[in-house]
């Protein structure tokens, strides 16, 4: 196929995925958007596949076909409350795939060049495998925290900060050395970078705790799309540059939006800290030293909405990990035929991935148009009769308004106690994701309703439905 036949081809692809990140910003055209993705990623490879010749075609189809068999099995077996550890294991395979890439252009016969043209090109090559490197294992590092296979506990080793500049100062040296070896004999200094730099990356995220995770996973996506733009770079492929660097910018602002989120800056998460495992609070259910809690039952509960004109549901990942919110869209549906006026509460860190929450309730049929973000809500909580929580607790959590020495002081949290009526549905009286006691649970308004999510919602349904 003619060279630009193939670019205007890239050209279209690009221009689809530009339309498909628009898109995505919207839940109601997001369906669209993924669509036009697919598309546009169908055109690069046709058009990748076409420029390589026949030969080509057949190595594609050979590494492509069990691929897209092993994706699709994947994706239609992971549950929505492990997606954000299937983001996180994917982009250690664009780390990888970067770190391979490098190491094969730098051993190929192809881009030898001389003078400032061969320097530019072993730069771009050891920076993408550095950054393909740190992708990887910080990835890894990441994945196993969500799953549960390493502590979400920040690891704190003495000296970290010094141990992190120590690695990148290494890494540069090696780059320097790297860049000067003739032919090919700087094969043994950017495979010690690839090392350096791959331990740099899993001391990163095992320095991050668990509140933070979300704004780990956004950040590490940022850095697969820049590590498939160096793969562009060192392939002379500009298809692959664009989309990584779409895929990088949109990851570092989709960071600094969560980072916002949170009232922490993108620096703060990296020095790392922050977030420890849920750890439960003295005291039991019954009350802590604090104060005593009132308990409330699932039909103490439905006879509450039955009296509630203007409900708000907070989901958190609590709801997540039960599967709930099938039932809950259930009864969503039948308060809003009684004339109740429900809406959805989505904080911005709500759940362990960017939009975990609205994905959630999109999957159980949920009206786009009774889902807000927190700015939209948290005016309106003064007039409203009933919050319902619905596992969710740092996002909830008034010591960040009202206690200057809180870990989590300055975070925009929903101020759900300034509603007549708070519900919050736990397992226990365990704290957060940040290891933070949250006042909420001992107000006056309060009620705390014990147990499984979804055992909970599906009691409640029963009543209403009964009455």
């Amino acid at each position: 196929m003619p060279t630009e036949i193939v670019t205007a081809a890239y050209i279209a692809a690009a221009a689809l995925f530009v339309l498909c990140l628009g898109r995505l910003s919207s839940q109601e055209t997001a369906r669209t958007g993924n669509m036009l993705g697919v598309v546009g990623m169908l055109i690069a490879l046709m058009a990748t596949a076409a420029l390589r010749g026949s030969g080509g075609t057949w190595m594609l189809a050979a590494a492509l076909v069990p691929g897209a068999a092993i994706g699709a099995v994947v994706a239609s077996r992971v549950r929505m409350t492990a997606m954000p550890q299937l983001v996180a294991i994917l982009h250690s395979f664009v780390g990888a795939a970067a770190v391979l890439v490098g190491l094969a252009t730098y051993l190929g016969p192809g881009h030898s060049g001389s003078g400032a043209e061969r320097i530019l090109h072993l730069v771009e090559t050891y920076a993408g495998v550095c950054i393909g490197s740190v992708t990887f294992t910080g990835s890894v590092v990441a994945w196993g925290k969500l799953q549960g296979v390493i502590s979400g506990r920040p690891v704190m080793l003495p000296g970290r900060h010094a141990i992190n500049l120590a690695l990148v100062a290494a890494s540069a040296v090696l780059g320097v050395w790297f860049c000067r070896a003739p032919g090919a004999e700087g094969l043994v200094w950017v495979l010690a970078a690839t090392g350096l730099t791959g331990l740099l990356g899993a001391h990163f995220v095992m320095a991050i705790g668990g509140a933070d995770m979300p704004v780990v996973v956004s950040m590490l996506n940022s850095y697969s799309g820049w590590a498939a733009a160096a793969a562009g770079f060192m392939l002379d492929n500009d298809l692959l540059i664009i989309t990584g660097a779409l895929v990088g910018s949109s990851g570092a602002i989709l960071s600094y939006i969560m980072c916002r989120g949170m009232n922490r800056s993108f620096l703060s998460v990296i020095l790392g800290g922050f977030g420890t495992e849920g750890g439960a609070v003295s005291g039991g259910a019954g009350g802590t030293a604090a104060g005593p809690v009132r308990e409330i039952s699932a039909a103490g509960t439905a006879d509450l909405l039955r009296r509630t004109r203007s409900l708000v549901i907070v989901p958190g990942y609590g709801m997540a990990v039960a599967q709930a919110q099938h039932s809950l869209a259930e009864i969503t549906r039948l308060l809003r035929d009684r004339g109740v006026e429900v809406r959805f509460a989505i904080h911005p860190v709500a759940g362990r991935l960017p939009g975990h929450m609205n994905v959630l309730l999109a999957e159980a049929s949920i009206p786009y148009d009774i889902v807000h973000e927190m700015e939209e809500v948290n005016g309106t909580l003064p007039e409203t009769d009933t919050v319902l929580v619905i596992g969710a607790n740092d996002i909830v959590n008034p010591s960040a308004q009202d206690d200057p020495a809180s870990p989590i002081a300055g975070m925009p949290v929903l101020e759900v106690w300034k509603a007549r009526t708070v519900v919050v549905m736990k397992r226990g009286m365990a704290s957060g994701y940040a290891g933070v006691e949250n006042p909420l649970f001992f107000r006056e308004n309060t009620v705390m309703l014990f147990g499984d999510a979804k055992k909970n919602v599906d009691a409640i349904l029963a009543e209403l439905r009964a009455g």
